[in-house]
């Protein structure tokens, strides 16, 4: 088999793993809140430590690789995830929970980044979306399973039992990569830049613990407010001491090519948007409208399914159209099916909300598509890893701003009609606000040029010359 389907569908592995772990817990949030004796927007810290924990160890995770060999790494990050699941299933409070989820995040910073460093290293540009299309499909199946399943699992039995699922998914990971993975590295690596690495990581933790802690749980308001400001101030410490070195831990210079800086920061926006919906969905449709655990994830699942269902049909969208259209018109749309989700009550049919979240994860699917592969259609061989590690901080963080931006938006709405606890008229302002920023990825989309990535969607694409590596042009 060739490399462009093989090494995508090892990588697929660990991307199941990783998101049927991320929809098994978030259809079993409530369950999981009210066993550990807590108020269930206090478990957003739960996702949050997992996105930050990525957003810290991504960085080093390109470094990692070449240093020791991609397939090494990879093969140790499956274990360090497995480890978290199982302490996980062992904890018994939300900072235990909170931990376990960290060490996770921990294993999937250098799990995920590095199986897509490989891909991108082995696969030819032209061949790119459709070497990305064989990774996604497999890893949607998580993403389809996971609600019903934890759903089941939540109804049923424990909720503990939804973190031993990763364990032989874990397994057949590595058994997979250890057959078909080469241990690729750069045979020329720059020193570790440890100073900036912890700056880095220091502000990344610090600013998203005080988002994640802002409002009525956790942390008081003053210690939440001085984690925002700490953060910030190491992340522009972090910021002038990456322009004076050659090699920074994460490189910010790679925004100079048009293509990544709008998949960064457009995508970025995007994103705020998706990371909400794991989320609110649940917390909507079981808090707010009382439905068990089970029903819940026989209707969340919808949204994976579309997504799933278009990636086959991506790469010709891009072929026929391009890159700037389908994205500028798409995060338009894409945004306005969040939005819908708002308007939902107890009484409306479970058909309409399924056929509503299956289109919007049909198009949530094809800008995901987009963003992904035309970040690398302009950066070179050398410039892969640092890329994908900056990509990947970027995503990390989005959709933890997600989560922080969806909750406070849901305290902010039960204050206003003087509540603590939520309710079901809550839903509808917290899903409008991540809607309008999802939207305003539409500005960074604008700025691309009319034939933006056309090497990497093919459309108007000559073939190179065959002895053209790779990462050439």
């Amino acid at each position: 088999m060739r490399p462009a389907k093989i090494v995508p569908l090892v990588v697929a592995t660990a991307l199941f793993m990783e998101n049927t772990d991320s929809t098994v817990i978030a259809t079993a949030l409530p369950t999981i809140a009210r066993s550990l004796g807590e108020d269930p927007i206090a478990l957003k810290l739960a996702l949050t430590a997992y996105l930050v924990s990525l957003a810290i160890f991504i960085p080093i995770s390109g470094w990692m690789a070449d240093r020791y060999g991609a397939r090494t790494v990879f093969r140790a990050a499956l274990l360090v995830f497995m480890a978290g699941s199982l302490a996980c299933a062992a904890s018994g409070g939300l900072l235990g929970f909170v931990a376990a989820r960290f060490l996770q995040g921990l294993g999937g910073a250098m799990m995920v980044p590095v199986g897509r460093l490989v891909i991108l290293r082995s696969v030819p540009k032209s061949e790119l979306v459709s070497a990305l299309a064989y990774l996604t499909i497999p890893a949607l199946i998580g993403p389809i399973l996971g609600p019903p399943l934890g759903g089941l699992i939540t109804t049923w039995l424990d909720w503990r039992w939804i973190f031993f699922i990763n364990i032989p998914i874990g397994i057949a990971g590595f058994v997979l990569a250890s057959l078909y993975f080469e241990d690729l590295r750069e045979a020329e690596r720059p020193p570790l830049d440890l100073s900036g690495f912890l700056l880095l990581g220091a502000g990344l933790a610090a600013l998203m613990l005080g988002l994640a802690s802002t409002g009525r749980h956790l942390l008081p308001d003053w210690l939440s407010w001085a984690c925002l400001g700490g953060g910030a101030a190491l992340l522009a410490l972090y910021f002038r001491h990456s322009r004076k070195l050659a090699h920074p831990v994460l490189r910010l210079d790679l925004m100079r090519h048009p293509t990544f800086r709008a998949a960064v920061t457009g995508g970025s926006l995007f994103r705020i948007g998706t990371g909400a919906i794991p989320f609110l969905l649940p917390l909507m449709l079981q808090v707010g409208f009382g439905l068990d655990p089970l029903h819940s994830g026989l209707i969340t699942f919808a949204a994976a399914a579309g997504a799933m269902f278009v990636k086959t049909v991506g790469p010709r969208i891009l072929r026929t159209f391009g890159f700037r259209p389908v994205m500028v018109a798409n995060a338009v749309l894409a945004s306005a099916f969040l939005a819908v989700n708002g308007l939902y009550t107890a009484q409306t049919s479970h058909w309409l909300i399924v056929g509503v979240l299956f289109l919007g994860g049909c198009l949530r699917s094809v800008q995901f598509t987009c963003v992904n592969a035309i970040a690398y259609a302009d950066l070179d061989s050398r410039e892969m890893s640092a890329g994908t590690s900056l990509a990947s901080v970027a995503q990390q963080l989005s959709l933890s701003l997600g989560v922080s931006l969806s909750a406070l938006a849901l305290e902010g709405a039960a204050a206003w009609h003087g509540r603590t606890d939520i309710a079901a008229q809550d839903f509808g302002p917290a899903f409008l606000a991540v809607a309008l920023v999802s939207a305003t990825s539409v500005l960074a989309f604008r700025r691309l040029a009319p034939d933006a990535g056309a090497e990497v969607s093919g459309k108007g694409f000559v073939p190179a010359v065959p002895t053209a590596g790779p990462g050439r042009k």
